[in-house]
C-alpha cells in the first residue's frame, strides 16, 4: 500500500484451510486493546502526527489516543470543544466583551491624614500642666458668679458673649467660657478666636477630635445649648 494510514475494506468469504483465521486469538487481541492519552500542545492541538487536519482546528481543544489490536495500531483524535481558556487573572468579563479589574484589586487610596497645624510655643507659665493646676485651684473659671452650669442657653445668648471678659463657644452641645483658656491653647489665641460666639464642634474635630474636651474644659462650663431656640 502506498500509504499505511489508508484502510481498504472488502467482503471476505469462508476461509480456506491454509488461510484459516484463529477467531479465539482475534478475540483475545481485541480484549487486550490499550488506549493511552497524550497531552495536547499549548495551542490546543495535539503533537504532530502527520494528520491532514493538523493545524486547522483553531482554538478547539484536541487530544490524541493511540491503541492496538493485535498487530494493528490506530490513532483516535478527539476534537470536541473544550472549555474556553481562562481569562486573565484578576479580570472580570463585562457584557460588552471587555474586562475590568475587580474592586478588591484596584489601587487603595490611603486614608485621609489629619490636618497638620502649626503649634505656637507656650509662654512661660501657660503649659497644659499649668492649666491643669489652675483648674484645681481657681474657684470660678467659667465666671458663673454662683449660677448653675446646667442651665439652658440659646445660641443668641452665646453670640452676645464675644468680649474680653466673656468669650463663649459651643462644643458638642455644651457652652463654655474659653476666656481663661486663651493663652493655654496650643494653637494660639488667633485659632481659638475662630470659635468665639459660634459652634466650634466641626473646627475642633478637624484638628484634635481625640482630645477629651469635657475633662479639659470642665471648669469652664457655662451651660447646655438649647436646641429649641
Amino acid at each position: 500500500m502506498a500509504n499505511d494510514d489508508d484502510f481498504t475494506f472488502c467482503q471476505v468469504g469462508a476461509p480456506d484451510n491454509q488461510d484459516y483465521v484463529d477467531t479465539q486469538k482475534i478475540a483475545h487481541d481485541i480484549s487486550e486493546i490499550r488506549i493511552k492519552d497524550e497531552p495536547s500542545n499549548n495551542d490546543g492541538t495535539s503533537q504532530s502526527n502527520g494528520a491532514p487536519w493538523e493545524g486547522k482546528l483553531g482554538n478547539i481543544t484536541t487530544s490524541k489516543k493511540q491503541g492496538t489490536v493485535g498487530s494493528l495500531s490506530f490513532t483516535v483524535i478527539d476534537t470536541s470543544p473544550g472549555k474556553q481558556a481562562s481569562r486573565t487573572s484578576g479580570q472580570v468579563a463585562l457584557k460588552d466583551g471587555g474586562f475590568s479589574v475587580p474592586t478588591y484589586q484596584k489601587e487603595i487610596k490611603p486614608a485621609r491624614k489629619p490636618v497638620v497645624r502649626a503649634k505656637v510655643p507656650y509662654e512661660k507659665g501657660y503649659s497644659q500642666m499649668d492649666w491643669l493646676k489652675l483648674t484645681r485651684t481657681h474657684p470660678d473659671l467659667a465666671g458663673l458668679n454662683g449660677q448653675s452650669n446646667r442651665r439652658l442657653i440659646s445660641m443668641d445668648e452665646v453670640k452676645e458673649h464675644q468680649n474680653a471678659e466673656a468669650m463663649w463657644t459651643v462644643l458638642k452641645g455644651h457652652v463654655y467660657n474659653i476666656t481663661p483658656y486663651m493663652k493655654f491653647h496650643p494653637g494660639g489665641v488667633d485659632m481659638l478666636m475662630k470659635a468665639v460666639g459660634k459652634d466650634c464642634t466641626a473646627l475642633f474635630n478637624k484638628y484634635h477630635a481625640w482630645v477629651n474636651a469635657e475633662v479639659l474644659m470642665e471648669k469652664c462650663l457655662v451651660g447646655i445649648l438649647d436646641d429649641s431656640k
